[in-house]
């Protein structure tokens, strides 16, 4: 690797990390674990939990009272999410790839209490959390 591609490198790396850690400032909060999440479910002042897998993936299992929208139908479905702009949200996926595209929509649309589930679903499901299901829409 010449000096020149190392540089490259390392900007692009600092980039990401950069990124990564100023995602979360832009949509107002810190990413929740599951256990917090899974103690604050059905209580009052409970966050919307919202959902951006496909409706076949929510089918197959959810966190119990998730809104589900899929991350590319979002921006014309806003309407759907209780609470208003204000409210709290809670946002996941599978992993995380389109829960970060959704939190940026959200943001961009004035949402100002968004915040990432920590591990997603697989992470939820992974630490025995509750799981609907709701067959296959």
């Amino acid at each position: 690797m010449t000096r020149i591609e190392g540089i490259a490198s390392f900007v692009v790396l600092c980039a990401v990390v950069w990124s990564a850690g100023c995602r979360h400032a832009a949509t107002g909060g810190d990413p929740i674990s599951p256990g917090d999440l899974s103690a604050r479910i059905g209580s009052a002042g409970a966050p919307v939990v919202l959902d951006v897998r496909t409706p076949q993936e929510y089918a197959s299992g959810h966190i119990p009272g998730a809104v589900n929208i899929p991350h590319g139908e979002l921006a014309t479905r806003l309407a759907e999410i209780p609470g208003g702009k204000s409210a709290e949200i809670v946002v996941h996926c599978q992993a995380g790839g389109r829960a970060a595209t959704a939190e940026k929509v959200l943001a961009q649309q004035g949402y100002t209490n968004v915040r990432d589930l920590q591990g997603h679903f697989g992470g939820w499901v992974q630490q025995g959390f509750p799981v609907e299901r709701t067959g296959q829409p």
